[in-house]
Parts: structure tokens; sequence; C-alpha cells
């Protein structure tokens, strides 16, 4: 599911880019440009990988809240 949800969002991605044209947009179409590359490497699969195992062993996590826990996981949370 989670490589699945990497997949659509850079498909979600790409169309979006296509449609912006206008030279005030460019900035944002190069932004979006970097963030696709960075779903595409293999540094962040290999990151989605290891997050979706250690999900696995400690049980479910809800779909929409898997973008934080993985930045969580990678970059480190503040504790309560």
């Amino acid at each position: 599911v989670f490589f699945l949800d990497t997949d659509r969002a850079l498909v979600l991605l790409e169309e979006y880019c296509k449609k912006l044209r206008k030279p005030e947009e460019q900035q944002l179409k190069k932004a979006i440009r970097k963030v696709m590359g960075i779903f595409k490497s293999s540094l962040f699969q290999a990151l989605l990988g290891s997050f979706k195992k250690k999900v696995t062993r400690h049980g479910t996590t809800s779909h929409t809240a898997l973008p934080a826990a993985l930045a969580c996981d990678v970059l480190g949370c503040p504790k309560d």
C-alpha cells in the first residue's frame, strides 16, 4: 500500500506540474519537481521500506497518519 501511495502521489504531482505554465508558477513547478525527485530516490524508498517494516512489527498506523509518522521516524519528533 505504501509504495502504491507514493506512485499515486507522483502521478498526481506530474499532472499538476503540467498545468503550471505561467511564468510566476515556474518556481512552484521547480519545487514540485524536486519533491518528485526525492520520492523517486532510492534513499526515500529505503526509508519508506524501513518504516513499513517497523509499522508491521508494531501494529498498524492509520493511512492518513503515515506521512507524519514517517517524517517523525526520519527527522525525530519532539517529546511530549
